[in-house]
């Protein structure tokens, strides 16, 4: 099966760049909740991947070495925008969230004893676990489309968390 090339798809630059700002901004919750926020926002919403491509890229990626949400990202920006689109695509994935990460350790440091920070803390953590097994869930059911698939999923969870 050849994928379609998405290249020159239409796609500007500037619109790209709103985009992987925004995934930036509220991807949390590790690889399984980016990537189901990528694929929401780039496949369901703007259409610019069908779903067949998006899946086929997610695979390429997880085999690769390193973080296959970076990789992801960088990926699609390349398909939309070319150099330019991975270079921001990438930048835009990991900026956001490390400013976010950075600011939320140093209120944590100097705040994190007193019970109000603590408990939000806490609360920080729980949606975290939602956003996971959502994106779990979520990308889980329109990638294991049979028994047999399925199986091999349960197989390989309880391979590694055994």
């Amino acid at each position: 099966m050849n994928a379609p090339d998405h290249r020159g798809s239409g796609v500007s630059l500037r619109e790209a760049t709103g985009i992987w700002f925004k995934i930036g901004l509220l991807s949390f919750g590790g690889p399984a909740g980016q990537i189901a926020l990528m694929h929401r926002l780039v496949v369901d919403e703007k259409r610019w991947l069908d779903e067949p491509r998006f899946l086929h890229a997610l695979n390429y990626c997880m085999l690769l070495p390193g973080p296959e949400a970076q990789q992801l990202a960088i990926y699609i920006g390349w398909l939309m925008n070319r150099t330019a689109g991975g270079l921001m695509a990438g930048a835009l994935f990991v900026l956001p969230g490390f400013l976010a990460i950075m600011g939320l350790s140093i209120i944590y440091t100097l705040f994190g004893s007193l019970g109000p920070v603590a408990a939000l803390f806490f609360g920080l953590k729980a949606a975290v676990l939602v956003v996971v097994v959502q994106a779990v869930i979520r990308v889980g059911s329109r990638a294991l489309k049979n028994s047999v698939k399925k199986g091999l999923a349960a197989a390989a969870f309880i391979g590694i968390y055994a």
